[in-house]
């Protein structure tokens, strides 16, 4: 057949397809017409799709989360067909370390990155990180004592408030005005021991994070507590001097919350819509970190030794000296040991 023209029949028959919306049938017959009444009953009616939030938890060992780490309570908002044991037929698609443990109906124009008021992560570490310098860098037998946690608090606490963080992340320079945070909280809790080694959370409520400003928060507080740098360097790293801030590592780190005051107080109590609370939740939240998240940190310290691996290189850094970034934009030059992992908002 020359060139590309098609039979008459053949051209019909295409033609015949796009009549009935492109689709091929087999046969050769034509099918018999249906009557449009009959269609509709045949057909089962699509349910609508409804703006809806999820709250989904995931070990961060082996994912690259939306931020780079573990999380027990993040919230993503999308319009799914709410159909039934959704949770379920979701969950059974996922791997055991990532689970959908909740669902609510929320208003259509709903985003949570830009609804979010606030974010609350944890910081899970082995309690040796806060021994003295002079006893071994991994001392298993190291039980953290009242008064040094109360220090640890003490100096914890001094993040609270507006602070200039620019020292804090590799991303802002000085007189940046989002370099400027707000800290609502931030303290450790009391220790416990898992498989023999003590470890202790730090939980902090920020508005936002920078890229890494939470491990370095963390840093700046372990390299006081074991007597590298003076307190004086906390009050510093907050002008617009250059300070060189260590940077905890990575594996410790959790989102744990996402909090929507605003929207609860608007939408939370007008009959419609559920407060973003997560409060029936809370019980699968608590058993996934321990099935899946706090087992993860503990074996990976044990066979990887991040913390004392890191402990080992703060004798490297000196704290006395500051300098003015270039430009005085506060940039640095990342470690080897810095790794890809994000604290909240990277922006």
């Amino acid at each position: 057949m020359a060139g590309n023209q098609v039979p008459p029949a053949l051209a019909s028959h295409q033609q015949d397809w796009k009549v009935r919306g492109g689709w091929v049938w087999e046969e050769t017959e034509h099918p018999s017409k249906r009557v449009k009444g009959d269609e509709d009953e045949e057909r089962p009616r699509k349910l609508p799709k409804r703006k809806i939030v999820l709250l989904v938890a995931y070990s961060g060992k082996g994912y690259y989360g939306m931020q780079g780490v573990s999380a027990a309570g993040q919230v993503v908002s999308l319009k799914v067909r709410l159909i039934d044991d959704i949770l379920e037929k979701i969950n059974s698609h996922l791997p055991s370390h990532i689970r959908i443990l909740g669902l609510k109906r929320v208003t259509g124009g709903f985003n949570s990155k830009n609804k979010c008021d606030a974010r609350t992560y944890c910081y899970m570490l082995p309690t040796f990180a806060f021994a003295h310098k002079d006893r071994d860098v991994q001392d298993e037998s190291y039980r953290l004592n009242a008064e040094t946690l109360q220090q640890v608090n003490r100096l914890l606490a001094c993040y609270k408030g507006t602070h200039n963080f620019h020292n804090f992340t590799s991303q802002k320079g000085p007189r940046e005005p989002s370099a400027r945070r707000y800290i609502l909280e931030m303290y450790c809790e009391e220790p416990f021991v898992r498989e023999g080694l003590e470890f202790a959370v730090i939980k902090v409520k920020g508005q936002s994070f920078m890229l890494h400003q939470i491990r370095k928060m963390v840093g700046l507080v372990v390299a006081i507590v074991k007597g590298y740098a003076p307190e004086s360097v906390l009050e510093r790293s907050w002008g617009e001097e250059k300070v060189h801030v260590p940077m905890a590592p990575g594996l410790g780190l959790i989102l744990e919350r996402v909090h929507f005051e605003k929207y609860n107080q608007r939408f939370g109590s007008d009959g419609l819509h559920e407060p973003l609370d997560w409060t029936q939740e809370e019980g699968k939240v608590a058993a996934f970190k321990e099935q899946c998240i706090y087992p993860t940190i503990v074996s990976t310290e044990r066979d990887e030794r991040s913390m004392a691996q890191w402990l080992s290189t703060l004798p490297l850094h000196n704290f006395s000296d500051t300098e003015l970034g270039p430009a005085g934009t506060g940039a640095e030059v990342p470690s080897s040991l810095e790794g890809s992992e994000g604290d909240g908002d990277t922006d």
